[in-house]
């Protein structure tokens, strides 16, 4: 499919690449900031960046915690890559010993895998004068203040210190309940803002993960490549999205086995894969579903296939008019087979840029896209999109104002479809929660005027005032800021590591863990108990030991998934691993075992 050079630029912007690039580039070159079309043009990089970046990355340290995860970008060239302490580079670039200039950036973002494989970036800008654009803008913002050192562009964050905050890291056990209350949220700004991404190491020795008593804990796999969303074939295979990579994973082991005894690459080439399911639903799967980057299609599939036995065929050609910002894009389909729902997150922190409408101009756009969708750049984001799994049927909305429903799952029990949202950033240690929801269809849960009801986003404050009391309450609101990813409802009843009964039908979820809060939070596997198939809006810890410090982590959980032999499977994309977590009754467990 064709790509205009905004999609292009989008997709790079907010790109994990630029999140481990420029990080560590810090030093101006001095060049001057006017157009010079040999060399790139400085005001037309500036403009799209300015309304297809900001999820990212901040021009300037001041802006740091308001920007999105991504590193500042106080003049980028001339640094050693991976230099500056503060944050999470993939071991790849760590390796590079590179130096980011003119040239380098030029040839990277021609062929990011060829100069550096094993990078997080994705995608390619093969045009020569869109490399240009954006590379001459990058080399006029600021140097650091003059006798600054180069640590002093990661943000000043407050120390971890004593035990009363319930996010603390510290507070972390298996075990250990929480229930946020939207009547005592905090106003917006109650704290500033932090910009504390985690700095991702190898896994120390004296590291243990913990689990309740019963269960035992066991390294699974690893050297995968950034493993993030995980589902398992009827037949108990364990395919892995390798996102980066551009592939999927199959594991195959059996029953009660510690490890894989079979590994294989399904398909590769593909265009930031991310979500995978089934199709039909049942013991015979015909078809793989996978959701790339602004499209869906489907892999040819029988039990036991450890590579794809044809091309990928396109269901949804085209998703949304814009790619940048969040790309995971999760798919799932109804228990009667008849709908294919997909998650598209949103462009942008908050729609910062998105131009005013008037509500005359408002009505027949959301009659056509759904109360409460966004317009512009922002256009069939922060929503759920529905089709049929042939893709005959239009592609329209299901729900809206989601801002980032990374992981999609659908009660066995219920039929309900239930998302796993990230929430926006830049309002506070303690805003604003994420959350794990049930989606009604129709309804709009927020993003990018309101949340969690009708608490209106200051950063938006008056514009939408015939939205109030029309906002959809999510079912379990979670610590702010833990970038809950992949969900699954536990339904194992049988098998060598199946949980007690009491897990039946209650939720697992991977929380990624925060970059924008002042103590760290997340980077772990949560419980979230149902009864009687409905949310009592509390959640429990289940897996951690991931955090070594306010500033260190080294693991970060992405997807769970329940293996065919009860086991839980979750993913960390920080050291490449897969974990295994199995009951074994009350006689061991509650830590690793490997």
């Amino acid at each position: 499919m064709h790509q205009t050079t905004e999609s292009f630029l989008r997709r790079f912007c907010c790109s994990a690449f630029f999140c481990g690039l420029v990080f560590g580039a810090v030093a101006a070159t001095g060049r001057a900031a006017g157009p010079d079309p040999s060399m790139g043009d400085p005001i037309r990089g500036r403009e799209l960046f300015l309304q297809n970046c900001s999820l990212c990355h901040a021009s300037g340290k001041e802006k740091q915690a308001t920007a999105g995860l991504g590193p500042i970008l106080a003049g980028i060239m001339g640094r050693h890559a991976a230099s500056i302490a503060g944050f999470g580079y993939t071991k790849a670039l760590r390796a590079s010993d590179l130096t980011w200039d003119i040239a380098t950036l030029d040839r990277f973002l021609a062929g990011p895998q060829v100069l550096i494989p094993g990078t997080a970036m994705m995608n390619t800008i093969p045009d020569s004068t869109e490399r240009r654009d954006i590379v001459a803008y990058l080399e006029t913002l600021p140097r650091p203040e003059a006798g600054a050192g180069a640590a002093d562009a990661r943000p000043v964050v407050t120390p971890a210190t004593g035990m009363s905050d319930p996010g603390d890291w510290r507070n972390d056990a298996p075990g250990v309940g929480h229930l946020i209350s939207l009547k005592t949220l905090p106003a917006p700004y109650a704290t500033a803002s932090a910009g504390n991404g985690p700095e991702v190491v190898n896994r120390p020795s004296s590291a243990a993960l913990k689990v309740p008593p019963g269960f035992i804990v066991q390294l699974f796999a690893s050297g995968l490549s950034g493993p993030r969303l995980m589902r398992i074939a009827p037949n108990g295979d364990i395919f892995i999205a390798e996102t980066r990579s551009g592939r999927l994973r199959v594991l195959r082991a059996a029953d009660g086995a510690s490890q894989p005894s079979e590994r294989a690459v399904f398909a590769d080439g593909l265009r930031g894969p991310f979500g995978i399911a089934f199709f039909p639903l049942g013991p015979d799967p015909r078809w793989i579903y996978v959701g790339y980057l602004n499209s869906v299609v489907r892999f040819p599939y029988r039990n036991g296939d450890l590579k794809a036995r044809g091309p990928a065929e396109v269901i949804v050609p085209r998703l949304a008019d814009s790619t940048g910002g969040h790309t995971t894009r999760d798919v799932a389909f109804s228990l009667d087979g008849r709908r294919l729902f997909v998650s598209v997150g949103s462009g942008s922190n908050v729609a910062e840029s998105m131009p005013a409408k008037s509500p005359a101009e408002i009505r027949p756009w959301e009659a056509a896209q759904g109360l409460g969708a966004a317009w512009g750049s922002e256009s069939r984001r922060a929503d759920i999109l529905v089709t049929d799994p042939e893709g005959h049927s239009p592609v329209r909305v299901f729900a809206t104002g989601l801002r980032n429903a990374v992981g999609l799952a659908v009660d066995p029990a219920t039929g309900r479809l239930w998302a796993s949202t990230n929430e926006r950033d830049g309002l506070g240690d303690d805003l604003v929660p994420d959350y794990i929801t049930r989606v009604r269809e129709n309804g709009f849960y927020g993003w990018p005027w309101y949340y969690l009801g009708s608490h209106e986003d200051p950063r938006h404050a008056g514009e939408r005032p015939d939205l109030a009391g029309q906002v959809d309450v999510p079912d379990v609101p979670v610590q702010s800021h833990s970038a809950s990813l992949q969900m699954v409802f536990y339904v194992a009843a049988a098998g060598p590591a199946v949980f007690p009964a009491e897990y039946r039908g209650d939720i697992f979820a991977a929380f990624h863990g925060s970059w924008n809060r002042s103590v760290r939070t997340g980077s772990k596997v949560v419980r979230v108990r149902l009864r009687n198939g409905i949310p009592t809006g509390e959640y429990e810890d289940f897996l951690t030991g991931f955090v070594i410090d306010n500033h260190h982590v080294w693991g970060r959980p992405v997807g769970v998934a329940v293996a065919r032999d009860g086991a839980l499977l979750v993913t960390d994309d920080a050291n490449d691993t897969v974990w295994r977590i199995a009951y074994v009754g009350i006689r061991g467990g509650g830590m690793a075992a490997d």
